[in-house]
């Protein structure tokens, strides 16, 4: 039974894929008559069973060693690619929270989306959305991953393009695209060139073939850049962060996964390179730097939003930092267990997110306000999501915090002022939107917003459950922190810096006589942070500035040299066959002329040629005579 479950661990991507199949007869308009709800229907099912296998593939490895799955795909004279399963404690475990969090998200869908014409095809895109989810998790292989990694892509295009007939939608899902295809393009460098230096591709292989690799500085720096470009798009890290806010154009319901677990998985594919970058330390210097500024930068830019969509989607950037951080440090184990609560917080907060947008049919937090009475069970929703995603007792995130600063005072103790930034204005941003949405008084849009039904109601309630039981299901994993011995003065500064950014967020927006969206923070610096620190100018000034400027020089080159050129060569032609023609008299005699003409002129230049070489040639003989 055990051996059966571990070969067929390549059904459980396969799931979602055939969803995505299976609904195609009704996205595309060959059955109308049912409308699309059976399309979601069979897709939620293929789930249901993707779910079910792999947990019980996770009963079967739970004490067994890792076992890697070979399936062939390309044979060729000189090359073999094969497909690499690894079927682990980790992996399969990976592949549980996929399905369970795509099952929840999909069930609330069908009472989000439920009057959308386009449900059908929402639903096939999700299913790919999980399929390719899943193979990265369970793939050893970094070609299958890579591939896998740019389904992601298209399913996020995909998605954030989904309600195409607006213009902002349109060029939220291009500027996203775009975006990520910079870090897949050096990202396919990297690939590339660790394919021919390394001669394997397989995470297990590459990283026995770190231990012993001898590069020179210049090539590993080159090759770990390359491989670290790729997870930086995929994870909304700096200078590639902007595509994640760009993104909350589409549906709520593709949000939840996107800033939970699709995320993720670039984080997944970086933890799995984390041997061969440990060969570069510019690399491993840049994954730090970049973590750290895009941790602090999106917690600032987070606490001016008022799209609150945006406002969650930026905290979303910082965590991911966290775990570049952890990744840097070399702690592979942190950066999994601050995924793992991550993911399962930051769903929470986008569930409830949803049954606001829905009811209120706005996501301006300007417009919301005293939904707390109205929406109990968002509301309560979003107090267990927003606790689960600050450093505070007993929920997930605080054991994954602890474990993260202790690491990080071991390796490098200034990333500490990192991990407490990053915690307290997270913690008071939550705060925030907690108190310009459920608290005060009711506005225009609020004032008579009901709670959602029972297929948003559900899915939300049971993954708020699993936060509250995050800590017991880590130490099922057997993942907690050692708690012999804490290091009592950081456990003391991380729930010191939730409690100061709880109660500053709570002074500022939960007391009647301060003014909501004032607060500390200055009206320039305000605009400065909601405009992600000016980023679309800075990427105008120098990116997009030389691209036009290149491209103006092509121009010139192409119009005045290369035309130019062939212009000319075409001028001389028509000249010259102009100037030939009055040459031409017709009669035979003059051509006969101009025959004899030419052969005594080169008779004559061939007998003075050889009349000047013949001296030489003669002396040369001399000398050449004993």
């Amino acid at each position: 039974m055990i051996e059966l479950l571990s070969q067929t661990s390549w059904w459980v991507p396969a799931y979602g894929l055939v969803g995505a199949v299976i609904t195609l007869p009704w996205s595309i308009g060959l059955v109308r008559r049912t409308g699309s709800r059976p399309a979601a229907y069979l897709n939620i099912l293929m789930t249901v069973l993707a779910l079910i296998h792999s947990s019980l593939l996770l009963w079967a490895v739970w004490d067994a060693p890792p076992e890697r799955l070979l399936i062939p795909w390309l044979h060729a004279p000189g090359l073999d690619i094969w497909l690499t399963l690894l079927t682990s404690r980790i992996s399969v475990g990976g592949t549980v929270i996929i399905t369970a969090l795509s099952l929840l998200a999909q069930v609330f869908a069908l009472g989000y989306m439920e009057k959308d014409w386009a449900l059908a095809r929402f639903f096939g895109l999700m299913g790919i959305f999980e399929a390719a989810m899943s193979g990265i998790v369970l793939s050893d292989s970094l070609f299958m991953s890579y591939a896998l990694l740019e389904v992601l892509t298209l399913s996020t295009y995909l998605l954030v393009g989904f309600w195409y007939a607006q213009p902002l939608v349109v060029t939220a899902a291009r500027d996203a695209f775009l975006t990520k295809r910079v870090g897949d393009l050096l990202l396919l460098m990297g690939v590339v060139t660790l394919s021919s230096i390394a001669g394997s591709l397989d995470f297990t292989h590459l990283a026995l073939w770190a231990q012993t690799a001898q590069l020179s500085p210049l090539v590993a720096n080159l090759l770990g850049l390359a491989l670290l470009a790729g997870p930086v798009g995929k994870c909304a890290q700096f200078p590639l962060n902007l595509w994640l806010d760009e993104a909350m154009e589409g549906p709520n319901p593709a949000s939840i996964l996107r800033n939970s677990v699709v995320v993720g998985c670039g984080a997944y594919v970086l933890i799995a390179l984390q041997p061969v970058l440990a060969l570069s330390p510019l690399a491993l210097t840049t994954l730090t730097v970049l973590g750290a500024l895009t941790a602090i930068g999106a917690s600032l830019v987070a606490i001016a939003q008022i799209d609150i969509k945006r406002a969650l989607s930026h905290s979303t950037s910082a965590y991911l930092g966290l775990v570049f951080l952890a990744v840097g440090m070399q702690q592979d184990e942190v950066a999994l267990l601050l995924l793992f609560v991550h993911g399962l917080a930051k769903a929470l907060l986008f569930m409830s997110t949803g049954s606001i947008i829905l009811t209120t049919s706005t996501q301006d937090l300007t417009e919301m306000g005293g939904l707390a009475s109205r929406m109990p069970a968002t509301t309560t929703a979003y107090i267990v999501g927003a606790l689960a995603s600050i450093g505070l007792l007993p929920l997930g995130n605080f054991m994954a915090m602890v474990e993260w600063a202790e690491a990080a005072w071991v390796v490098a103790p200034w990333l500490m002022g990192v991990l407490v930034a990053v915690n307290g204005l997270t913690a008071f941003n939550l705060v925030r939107v907690f108190g310009l949405v459920f608290w005060g008084k009711p506005q225009a849009k609020t004032r008579r917003a009901p709670e959602v039904g029972w297929l948003m109601a559900v899915p939300m309630i049971t993954l708020m459950i699993f936060n509250l039981l995050a800590p017991f299901i880590l130490e099922k994993f057997q993942m907690l922190p050692n708690w012999n011995d804490p290091n009592r003065g950081l456990v003391l500064v991380l729930i010191c810096s939730s409690l100061v950014g709880c109660g500053l967020g709570a002074w500022l927006y939960l007391s009647p006589e301060k003014p909501k969206l004032v607060g500390a923070i200055a009206t320039p610096l305000r605009e400065v942070l909601a405009d992600d620190f000016k980023m679309n100018r800075l990427y105008q000034f120098s990116v997009v500035f030389a691209v036009l400027l290149g491209s103006r020089l092509a121009a010139w080159f192409d119009r005045y040299i290369v035309d130019g050129l062939v212009n000319f060569v075409g001028v001389a032609s028509i000249f010259s066959g102009e100037t030939l023609k009055y040459t031409i008299s017709g009669q035979s005699r003059h051509y006969l002329l101009t025959l004899f003409i030419g052969i005594l002129l080169s008779i004559t230049v061939l007998s003075w040629t050889l009349w000047e070489w013949s001296p030489t040639l003669h002396s040369l003989a001399l000398r050449a005579q004993p």
